[in-house]
């Protein structure tokens, strides 16, 4: 029986060399030419990506960013003027009032950086973090402000910047994909896999969405009965016809095609030695958090869902094995942040369940030498309003509205100047005060660490050269070390 890449090789001409050099490319035994994925503009910082992606928007002047003129102008209305052309998703902006926060503030690390009493462990980690505290965006609900954030663009069907990065950076991976995602559900992600999509990329650029527990993704074992071999011979058929119909109608998706059933056979062995935590130290796995007692929650349930502290613990130390294995980009997702109400009770529910394993897996890295190369990003789509909630049939105020313009976000590794804080806020953040970066200047940054200049990194599509940042963005240089 012929080897998978002696058939390919010899299949069809075109669609078998197009395959073959695929897998070729991914045993690093092919150089990228000129202008092809996988030739950078400038030597990158980093080489790997986690981000780790809190849907519905924490609130900031409860996290990281300290206003103690909140709990001062607590239960007042703001000027008129501040509120004019403002949008709010629910708020009644006319008779809205300031709410002030119970929250305490601490200095942590040399640095000094002030955060939540929420944070102890991210706190750990403040030296080698860098804290945006104005951020800035133009979409004030969920899901323009996710597909922004993750895409570029409000508008859904453009690629994710996981989709961007491995189609600039190449293969790297061998058995697992190059782009993986991993979801602790709450209440669901509004902009669902339109944030992991590869859009008009090739679709070998998607997201692989891996499930928490069983085979980490449907239908990747075996039937039974059913062998190795049988499952080789079936693949090499399925090529063969794949490699007719590209010869016939010359689609491009034939290829991503052949590579994704490439894959499959390869996961098949991958993906069980991935899953197994049992080669994890005990301290590592203490570290993480995986086998926490989850506290009881007030009304019994929580936005951000229940029972997820162990499933978050995993996906974070599921990131590092993902990253140790060639993965490039790997996507922790929780859902939800969006506390519209009861936001003192549910955000430190969600804080208990993701400050520990989120600053444990910046250490983990940072201890096996893997941080220097491996940027990590925390972040959301936007903030929280410094007005309390008064949504028209809810006679409590206890939580926040959308704010999209300002809100912080942080990152570390990856050539990111870590143990400081970037830009500032007004004294209710509001509005941006000093240093402003909108999501495009922080995607054109986060490309240029990747060794890309974001003007440049470009896929021709219905007659347009398109980028991440679309026609805006600059690199912001105070993140760079």
């Amino acid at each position: 029986m012929h080897s998978r890449r002696k058939f390919l090789m010899q299949t069809c001409g075109g669609v078998g060399g197009l395959a073959l050099t695929h897998l070729l490319g991914g045993d690093g035994l092919l150089a990228a030419t000129d202008g092809s994925p996988g030739k950078t503009h400038h030597r990158p910082k980093a080489k790997n990506c986690i981000y780790i992606y809190l849907e519905g928007g924490p609130s900031q002047m409860d996290l990281y960013d300290p206003k103690p003129m909140l709990n001062q102008l607590d239960g007042q209305a703001l000027p008129e003027s501040m509120l004019k052309n403002m949008r709010f998703a629910f708020l009644a902006k006319e008779s809205a009032r300031i709410m002030g926060t119970p929250r305490t503030f601490t200095k942590h690390g040399q640095c000094g950086m002030e955060l939540s009493d929420l944070l102890p462990h991210i706190g750990s980690i403040a030296d080698d973090i860098c804290l945006v505290r104005s951020m800035h965006t133009d979409q004030f609900n969920h899901v323009p402000g996710q597909l922004l954030m993750n895409t570029g663009s409000a508008i859904s069907g453009r690629p994710s910047m996981g989709s961007w990065l491995t189609y600039g950076l190449g293969s790297q991976a061998k058995n697992l994909p190059e782009f993986v995602v991993l979801i602790a559900v709450g209440r669901g992600v509004p902009g669902g896999s339109a944030s992991w999509s590869s859009g008009f990329l090739p679709s070998k650029y998607s997201g692989v969405m891996f499930r928490n527990e069983g085979a980490p993704v449907l239908n990747l074992e075996n039937p039974a009965n059913i062998t190795a071999a049988m499952q080789e011979r079936s693949i090499a058929a399925v090529a063969r016809l794949n490699a007719l119909r590209h010869a016939e109608v010359h689609d491009p998706e034939i290829e991503s095609r052949i590579a994704a059933y490439e894959l499959a056979f390869r996961m098949q062995t991958a993906a069980p030695e991935l899953m197994d935590l049992s080669g994890e130290s005990k301290a590592t796995l203490e570290m993480y958090g995986v086998d926490r007692q989850e506290p009881k929650i007030e009304g019994g349930n929580t936005l951000g869902g229940t029972g997820l502290f162990g499933t978050f613990a995993r996906n974070c130390l599921m990131a590092r094995r993902l990253i140790e294995r060639g993965t490039r980009v790997v996507q922790v997702i929780h859902a939800s942040w969006d506390h519209h109400s009861r936001i003192n009770t549910e955000l430190p529910h969600n804080c208990a369940m993701a400050d520990q394993p989120i600053a444990a897996l910046v250490k983990d890295l940072k201890q096996r030498g893997m941080l220097e190369d491996t940027l990590v990003i925390c972040g959301s789509e936007f903030g929280r309003t410094a007005l309390g909630e008064n949504r028209p049939g809810n006679r409590a105020i206890t939580g926040r509205d959308h704010h999209p313009n300002a809100f912080s976000l942080w990152l570390a590794g990856g050539g990111i100047k870590g143990g400081q804080v970037v830009g500032e806020t007004d004294d209710i953040a509001w509005n941006v005060a000093k240093d402003p970066v909108h999501v495009h200047d922080l995607h054109a940054t986060i490309l240029h660490l990747f060794g890309f200049d974001h003007t440049k990194l470009t896929y021709r599509f219905q007659g347009r050269d398109f980028r991440l940042t679309d026609v805006a963005g600059h690199v912001v240089p105070k993140l760079l070390a």
